[in-house]
């Protein structure tokens, strides 16, 4: 059974002419020399793949360093959180916060050490800038080595991200 099963497969695939028909270009000429791409069309799909990693590289670079900023962004949410919390035990000293980088009182918003030590950012390059009557603080963040741009996370929740 399985024989004539083989038999039949190769018929057909005899029949529809086999990988000739699929691949025009590799069929054998009437002399029995194969032909195949000449120079001039494999210079072409190398421009064309060049044109299209040279187009690539700096879109993916991009998504790169926005991808690392996210996690300031992330951990600014967290520090502001902390800040409210604080506020509502006391609300002079929050306020007295403002100007402050994180690091020099991520032990009185409740952080210990390492606590905001991220991949690529550090308790030191987060400042609270402002604190307003109700507690909200305007977090912002200098770039690390590496990154270009600064961050922001304003009062009301929304981030900021400048190149």
């Amino acid at each position: 059974m399985r024989i004539v099963q083989k038999k039949n497969a190769i018929r057909e695939h005899q029949k529809w002419g086999g990988f000739q028909n699929i691949f025009p270009k590799l069929k054998m000429e009437k002399d029995g020399k194969k032909r195949g791409f000449t120079l001039v069309e494999l210079m072409v799909v190398i421009l064309i793949v060049g044109v299209l990693a040279a187009v690539a590289i700096p879109i993916i670079r991009g998504r790169n360093e926005q991808a690392k900023w996210s996690e300031a962004a992330a951990t600014a949410g967290t520090i502001r959180t902390a800040v409210r919390i604080y506020y509502t035990e006391n609300p002079a000293g929050t306020v007295a916060m403002a100007g402050s980088t994180v690091d020099t009182v991520q032990v009185t918003l409740g952080f210990t050490a390492g606590d905001l030590t991220g991949r690529y950012f550090q308790a030191g390059n987060f400042t609270i800038s402002a604190v307003d009557v109700n507690g909200h603080a305007t977090i912002t963040v200098a770039a690390p080595a590496g990154l270009s741009g600064s961050g922001q996370l304003d009062i009301v929740g929304g981030w900021v991200y400048t190149p």
